[in-house]
């Protein structure tokens, strides 16, 4: 296995940060999910799951802008040369889309914490206590909370819309498995890839 990307596979680092996103990314939604449908504001567990979708947050964040410029210095293997020009914009569409959507969903869940005029901390983990959007923070509590109302709608919106692309992005990839071409393959470690 390579470190970097060739013109057949991913390499490590973009398998890797692939992965990674992909399980923090479902997780949240999950969570997301859970908190919005079955924890009542009275629960007692309430709290420590929304550190935790917080905390998930925050680290699909940071990998992202990790996997976005490994993506920008590093260029992705090309795809099939079979596959019609229709195809290949949604491919390509439907993968910017998802860059957008994992930095947008958790910079809009930041922006959320930060407009809350609850000011409550975010407990990284229970490691640390990650600091709220500045210029937002700072805002008295009346004009906090027509901004938490407009943030956390923008980020179930979003939410629902990456809810959406994953199961295109799934059904692309299982069309490519199908099809009988390597697209899926590339990105699975330890597959074999020849020509």
């Amino acid at each position: 296995m390579a470190i970097t990307n060739t013109r057949l596979r991913y390499g490590d680092v973009a398998m890797t940060l692939h992965w990674l996103i992909a399980l923090a990314v479902l997780t949240n939604l999950a969570l997301g999910i859970d908190m919005a449908n079955f924890l009542s504001d009275k629960d007692p567990s309430r709290f420590e799951i929304v550190q935790i979708h917080k905390s998930i947050g925050l680290t699909v964040l940071w990998l992202s802008v990790l996997r976005v410029i490994w993506r920008i210095v590093n260029p992705i293997p090309p795809l099939p040369n079979s596959l019609g020009s229709g195809l290949r914009i949604l491919a390509r569409g439907s993968h910017y889309l998802l860059y957008f959507l994992i930095l947008a969903i958790p910079l809009t869940g930041w922006a959320l914490v930060s407009a809350s005029p609850l000011g409550l901390p975010t407990s990284y983990f229970g490691l640390f206590h990650w600091p709220s959007i500045p210029f937002l923070a700072d805002l008295t509590r009346a004009q906090k909370a027509p901004l938490r109302h407009d943030f956390f709608t923008v980020h179930m919106y979003l939410a629902f819309s990456a809810i959406a692309l994953f199961v295109i992005h799934l059904t692309g990839a299982l069309y490519h498995q199908f099809r009988g071409d390597d697209v899926l393959r590339r990105m699975l470690p330890g597959t074999r890839i020849t020509a």
